[in-house]
């Protein structure tokens, strides 16, 4: 079936403080193909992997995401929709548009990327009192050697969330951020807010 992928722009939306995370995003798509039906059904799996893409990687390492995102079928992927809806439909005899917007279920989304070994930080959303760290390190023994002697050192609860090379993710109280932050930078890490994520590194 040879069809023509005409446009598709998707835009996210976000809600609430620096911590809280939305998981919707929008797709406006217009696509052509042999009939509106095969137009429709393309929409919908472009729109959802737009979708996913855009959403989810706010919270995890784009080309990991992407790259799973890729060899995943449509069944997966639509696994991780918890809700969708359709608005400015249109469609002719072998065309289809429309504004499609999908949530992504939080969990469903978290468990996936997590079994695909995908790095996240995207949290179970029962623990709202917790924010999420994301640390790099250039010497991975020696410097998560340190950082847990100044968390136990700083009596901060530290929850180790998803590990990735280099790179580990963790869970810290909320009320405990402040110290934190003051503890690694005194220690000589350097840090900064991405997307409501906590990245240090040294």
């Amino acid at each position: 079936m040879k069809y023509l992928f005409v446009g598709i722009v998707c835009v996210i939306g976000f809600f609430g403080g620096a911590f809280a995370t939305d998981l919707t995003g929008t797709a406006s798509v217009n696509i052509t193909s042999d009939t509106a039906a095969a137009a429709k059904d393309i929409a919908f799996d472009e729109a959802r992997r737009q979708i996913i893409s855009e959403v989810l990687g706010q919270y995890a390492n784009p080309e990991q995401l992407n790259d799973i995102i890729k060899i995943s079928d449509a069944a997966a992927l639509t696994g991780l929709v918890a809700a969708s809806s359709v608005d400015g439909e249109q469609q002719s005899d072998t065309t289809y548009s429309a504004n499609i917007t999908m949530t992504i279920d939080r969990n469903a989304a978290r468990q996936w990327m997590n079994d695909n070994y995908v790095q996240n930080w995207l949290t179970d959303g029962v623990s709202g009192d917790v924010f999420v760290t994301q640390i790099i390190m250039t010497d991975k023994m020696a410097r998560w050697i340190e950082l847990r002697d100044i968390a136990r050192r700083e009596g901060i609860n530290m929850t180790t969330k998803f590990i990735n090379g280099n790179q580990i993710t963790v869970e810290i109280p909320t009320s405990q951020r402040a110290k934190f932050t003051i503890a690694v930078r005194e220690n000589g890490w350097r840090y900064e807010n991405q997307n409501g994520v906590l990245v240090i590194s040294k």
